[in-house]
């Protein structure tokens, strides 16, 4: 169960790494072909170069971006200039997000190349077994379920009320409603009070790691447990569909890392992002 602290933790190495974020790029490859069925005019489409997966979902995207870079492969000029390629030749900033297990010799060729680091994300994850969930008490007057698919536009709305506080993202997060139930290998939550929603939550699956993402709540639904019912629904689902890992990722020092460090999740990585300087 999580939050008993009697879980066997693997170990926070390289075959950790490559499969966290062997996950999450899968998840936003998925995400890009779910974008390209819904809004063609996007021209959203990933290619994968030497183990990493490049997205580009349009310019201004916080999808568009590079995950697992140096994990599988060894990277080399020949390899950055491909990836470079692809988002310039679509108009679209290079951005990567990079695994410190990926090592210093990467580091080394980001900096001679003109790369910036703009960003740094805790990488957490925890065992999962059976049964899992958390040992703690639940608001019972909240339910999470999945959404269906004459409720994308609720779910999105939902989540743009719960990131308010980022208007630069709106007009992404309302799109996201046609997009949350045509993503293979993802589900969409919804959690509600007195039939009210007010929180969101997603659940992306692949190589037995549940991927936690997505998670918001609307102002006024907050401090009443929405988020602890929708960790312990999606941790309960994934156990259920035989995963052995739940990962998820935050802002280091953030309430968000605080709240799963509190229910079990330990630190693996933080990990940069790095921004290509425009010449």
């Amino acid at each position: 169960m999580i939050g008993t602290r009697t879980e066997s933790y693997v170990f926070a190495d390289l075959s950790l790494a490559r499969r966290l974020e062997g996950t999450e790029a899968y998840s936003n490859a998925r995400f890009v072909e779910a974008r390209a069925r819904v809004f063609p005019h996007y021209d959203a489409c990933w290619i994968k170069v030497a183990g990493t997966y490049a997205m580009y979902d349009g310019a201004a995207s916080p999808t568009t971006q590079t995950f697992g870079l140096g994990l599988f492969e060894p990277v080399t000029h020949a390899v950055l200039d491909e990836i470079e390629r692809f988002f310039q030749d679509r108009g679209a900033p290079v951005y990567h997000e990079v695994s410190p297990l990926a090592g210093l010799s990467l580091v080394a060729l980001l900096n001679e190349r003109g790369y910036q680091p703009v960003e740094l994300t805790s990488v957490m994850y925890h065992p999962v077994q059976r049964g899992a969930g958390l040992s703690l008490p639940l608001n019972e007057q909240i339910h999470v379920r999945t959404i269906n698919d004459e409720e994308g536009e609720l779910w999105a709305q939902t989540t743009a009320r719960g990131w308010s506080e980022y208007p630069e993202l709106s007009d992404f997060l309302l799109e996201l409603g046609r997009i949350s139930t045509r993503r293979e290998g993802a589900l969409s939550f919804l959690a509600t009070l007195n039939a009210e929603p007010i929180a969101t939550g997603v659940l992306c699956l692949h190589g037995g790691v549940a991927l936690l993402a997505g998670a918001c709540t609307i102002p006024e639904g907050r401090r009443q447990g929405a988020q602890l019912a929708l960790l312990d629904h999606r941790l309960r689902h994934a156990a259920d569909q035989g995963c052995d890992l739940a990962m998820m990722g935050a802002q280091p020092g953030s309430p968000s890392q605080r709240n799963a460090e509190r229910h079990g999740f330990r630190i693996a990585y933080t990990r940069i992002k790095w921004s290509l300087a425009k010449r």
